[in-house]
């Protein structure tokens, strides 16, 4: 299997090779039969990655550890879910992990692309083939994932402890999923650009493609997000960690492009700002990847160091020289239908928010660059800490949370007076109302009252525009309000589905408002022995050590510390958290051991519990206790995100564009009668 394995890589390389020279080469243009074999390559392509992937994992679930990659990821005694999940757990899986989706991708835009896009089709095929080439040299001149030890072990090494987490057979393969699929939208811009068709045609080819992009890279981070804050013990669930950080700067542009967008199919501005938007997004996606397996940067989530980090940055700058280039090379063609005519327009916020969204983006590069730009121009490695993240971003955010309120209550081109007092009332005096009730409630922190009355201003917003709709279809249909609100939904997806986007992003803000009143304790307890800690909400907490106990389970040798709960003097049952050891089957210790925290989420806070270790051997135990308020809702925030999402992509609902338009001058309409206008 890892001969086939490997043949079938060569093939794919072989193959990608004469894609991308054929495709760039333009010979296919009138060529019928050629622009059909360039389109029959990419599937060729798919066909040998799927070969190499059921290798791969064939030589995992047959325990094969002659196989260097099997032997360092998996053991005998591993459970048969983190045995599937170890494809990706390594780095020379997850390179084949992205290139077989990548190949998946880029056969599924050649079948289900409407035809009347035919003409990028080839340059598109192009694209993609030259992304899955790069990434299968990888494999095959620096990190095969078939490569043989010159013996057979017993057993193998078993997968890290801290990836034997249900978020993490989850939550790489959604973040993959959506830096992967960020580069369909890169080879439309491309091929755009390359053919000179630089109407709104891509864009309507893509649109499909860019949500499901910004959706997986949702759910990815939030599912980061958990694993981060149930497995690593340390409290929270966002450190400004290097690879997080990479992780969020392809969202937040992609999050600009979704905006912006609209602009350009509404008014015909904004075009350059589109193109340079999705290139510099998958240029953050292949930096994001750099950063993760190149070991410049020390982090939690990313791989050891090697010298797959120098491929990634040579086709990172390659990349971006030709993207940029081709741009600049079409930028005449690329000038804005109309000018911005007033501040006081939709356009005017939407742009507003897609240059804060670029602002963060921005300074969190800064922020994560710098290590590695301090060593290069000094030599020392500077850090920059989470002061400088939360000083920078928690501003801007604030703001962005504000114009998420703003955008949809201002007209297009020029509000008037009149349309903003009708608009702004409500809102602003739900904001109003939720600032006062705040400073009645003695919250004094100035950046979490800030935002939890930002959030009270965006919420006012969305139930108005949820609310006018609904009134609106009962009036001129008599439907029933539970009627009114489907159909009003059905019928314009893209609109209300971004406002429940709107919502996930409220939830989110008044979630990490909620961390800013967190509390945290330390106490060492002999059995008996009790602390007490009070909540921001106004719990009383009693903590009692029952006891220490160890057993073996699984692939893990486990002592347990246990507590009894009681809030309010009235008990809530036992809590527990554990040190693992972790062994092969042969009993021997296979890592350094790891913690599993204990947790009790209710929707107002989270009791968090972290067992440090034991006392000279005794059942005397030190613990970490935090009282994190409103985690609960970092998760539903996560979920009414994804939903908004899926409506707003899921087909149907909503006027579509039926061919590639330039935007029309306006018509202004009178209304006559009675010999009057």
């Amino acid at each position: 299997m890892t001969l086939l394995g490997q043949f079938a890589l060569w093939a794919a390389f072989a193959i990608g090779l004469w894609c991308v020279l054929l495709s760039f080469s333009g010979r296919w243009e009138g060529r019928p039969d050629l622009s059909a074999t360039v389109v029959r390559s990419v599937y060729a392509i798919c066909g040998c990655l799927l070969v190499a992937s059921v290798s791969l994992w064939q030589g995992l679930i047959s325990h094969d550890f002659n196989m260097e990659y099997v032997w360092a990821y998996t053991s005998r005694n591993l459970p048969s879910s983190y045995t599937f999940s170890a494809f990706w757990a390594g780095q020379k899986g997850s390179l084949l992990f992205w290139a077989v989706v990548l190949s998946l991708f880029a056969s599924a835009a050649q079948l289900l692309t409407a035809r009347r896009y035919a003409h990028l089709m080839p340059y598109v095929a192009g694209v993609t083939s030259a992304v899955i080439t790069f990434f299968v040299s990888v494999m095959i001149f620096a990190a095969d994932p078939f490569e043989r030890l010159g013996f057979t072990p017993a057993d193998g090494r078993g997968l890290n402890p801290q990836l034997q987490n249900v978020g993490m057979v989850i939550h790489p393969p959604m973040l993959y999923l959506g830096y992967i699929s960020l580069t369909i939208p890169f080879a439309f811009a491309v091929a755009a650009l390359l053919s000179r068709r630089l109407d709104t045609g891509w864009i309507h080819a893509i649109r499909k493609w860019t949500l499901v992009s910004w959706l997986f890279l949702s759910v990815g981070i939030t599912l980061g997000m958990w694993w981060a804050y149930v497995e690593l013990g340390w409290g929270g669930y966002w450190a400004w960690d290097p690879v997080e950080n990479a992780s969020l700067l392809p969202w937040l542009t992609m999050t600009a492009f979704l905006h912006s967008v609209m602009i350009q199919e509404k008014r015909g501005m904004l075009k350059r700002w589109n193109f340079a938007l999705v290139i510099g997004t998958f240029l953050l996606s292949i930096f994001g990847t750099f950063i993760t397996r190149s070991g410049v940067i020390a982090s939690v989530h990313s791989f050891t160091q090697s010298n797959v980090g120098y491929f990634f940055l040579a086709f990172l700058t390659v990349a971006a020289i030709l993207a940029f280039t081709l741009l600049y090379t079409r930028w005449p063609l690329l000038k804005a239908d109309v000018e911005l005519e007033s501040v006081l327009s939709r356009e005017a916020a939407f742009l507003f928010n897609n240059l804060l969204l670029v602002g963060i983006a921005f300074s969190v590069l800064w922020g994560t660059l710098f290590p590695i730009l301090s060593e290069l121009v000094r030599g020392t490695k500077i850090t920059v800490g989470v002061p400088f993240f939360n000083r920078v971003n928690v501003p801007l955010g604030l703001l962005l949370l504000g114009l998420t309120g703003i955008g949809p209550l201002i007209a297009w081109r020029k509000a008037s007076p009149a349309n903003l007092k009708r608009q702004f009332i409500v809102p602003v005096s739900a904001g109003l109302l939720t600032l006062g009730g705040l400073l009645a409630a003695g919250v004094r922190d100035f950046h979490a009252t800030v935002a939890l009355a930002l959030a009270g201003f965006v919420a006012g917003t969305i139930v108005q525009e949820f609310s006018r709709g609904v009134r609106a279809r009962r009036r001129m249909h008599g439907e029933s309000l539970p009627f009114a609100f489907a159909h009003l939904v059905a019928r314009n997806r893209r609109r209300y589905g971004g406002y429940i986007v709107h919502l996930g992003v409220l939830i989110y803000f008044v979630a990490f408002a909620g961390m800013a009143f967190k509390r945290e304790r330390e106490a060492t307890l002999k059995p008996g022995e009790s602390v007490e800690m009070s909540s921001p909400f106004g719990h009383s907490y009693r903590f009692t050590h029952v006891g220490i106990s160890q057993y073996e389970a699984l692939n893990r040798i486990v002592s347990a510390a246990t507590l009894e709960v009681a809030r309010d003097g009235r008990p809530l049952g036992l809590m527990t958290s554990e040190k693992r050891q972790h062994v092969d089957s042969f009993n021997r210790p296979t890592f350094e051991p790891s913690t599993e925290v204990g947790i009790r989420s209710s929707l107002q806070e989270d009791l968090y519990i972290v067992y440090a270790g034991s006392v000279n051997g005794t059942e005397e135990a030190v613990y970490r206790f935090n009282i994190n308020p409103l985690v609960w809702w970092v998760w539903f925030g996560g979920f009414v995100l994804a939903a908004g999402g899926i409506l707003t992509m899921w087909p149907g609902g909503g006027a579509t564009i039926a061919a590639p338009r330039r935007v029309q001058a306006g018509y202004e309409v009178r209304l006559v009668g009675a010999g009057k206008e």
